[in-house]
């Protein structure tokens, strides 16, 4: 069914937690559906038959109907799940189209696997890049976690960050490198620690931040979860 969506939730006004625009005030998205299966994933619930229904987490709905649960706020993230997956329904092209109309900013989260279309990049006024380095364990079947080459013709187009989950000073290391590889502009590449409660983040944050400094790109915190744990909502 083309005109509906896999629609998870929204929530908001909130505070976007990390990254490029960490502490800005946002509403989210989420849609089903996930081309990964991290282990330690925020939003399992999206994609993860084993532990979750998915018929009860996910509804089909209509772009007219998920306008009608969206929060106001000046910049709406769309999230997953991994939205890409949507970018070839017209309902999708239609429901970005809807809130690019209205003057709202749109930033999109996605883990980089795959390249946004014509259309995604002329809707979207910023990407968070979020590929997965090797601690977010195995993935299932034929899944590939590698980020897709062709993320250097969308970052010239229009703001594209890489934004990836640390557990260590090696796990920076690799994402400056794989940042050189992809000629990702050094000033747009994120680093943040892993982990879903104030104390692991906390932990890790000394490492991580002294990393970055090393490794000449930005480091974020994950604001949400130090204001709210991993609660969904937030």
């Amino acid at each position: 069914m083309s005109d509906v969506l896999p629609f998870v939730e929204t929530f908001g006004p909130t505070l976007q937690g990390e990254g490029a625009a960490a502490g800005r005030l946002s509403s989210f998205l989420r849609f089903g559906g996930c081309n990964l299966s991290c282990s330690w994933c925020d939003s399992p619930y999206t994609w993860d038959a084993d532990r979750f229904d998915l018929r009860r987490e996910i509804s089909l709905l209509t772009v007219q109907e998920i306008v009608a649960r969206v929060p106001a706020a000046p910049l709406l993230i769309i999230t997953g799940g991994e939205p890409l997956l949507n970018q070839k329904k017209p309902a999708f092209v239609e429901l970005l189209q809807h809130y690019k109309d209205a003057g709202v900013e749109l930033h999109m989260e996605t883990n980089g696997t795959l390249v946004p279309n014509r259309d995604m990049v002329r809707l979207i006024d910023q990407f968070s890049v979020s590929p997965k380095l090797a601690h977010a364990g195995e993935h299932k079947r034929t899944q590939n976690r590698a980020l897709a080459p062709g993320w250097l013709r969308v970052h010239d187009q229009t703001p594209a960050h890489l934004k990836v989950v640390c557990e260590t000073a090696a796990d920076v290391r690799e994402t400056r490198e794989m940042a050189e590889k992809h000629g990702w502009p050094l000033d747009r590449v994120w680093v943040m620690p892993e982990g879903t409660t104030s104390e692991v983040l906390n932990a890790r944050w000394p490492e991580i931040a002294t990393a970055a400094t090393e490794q000449g790109i930005n480091a974020s915190h994950r604001l949400h979860v130090l204001a709210w744990t991993d609660a969904r909502g937030h």
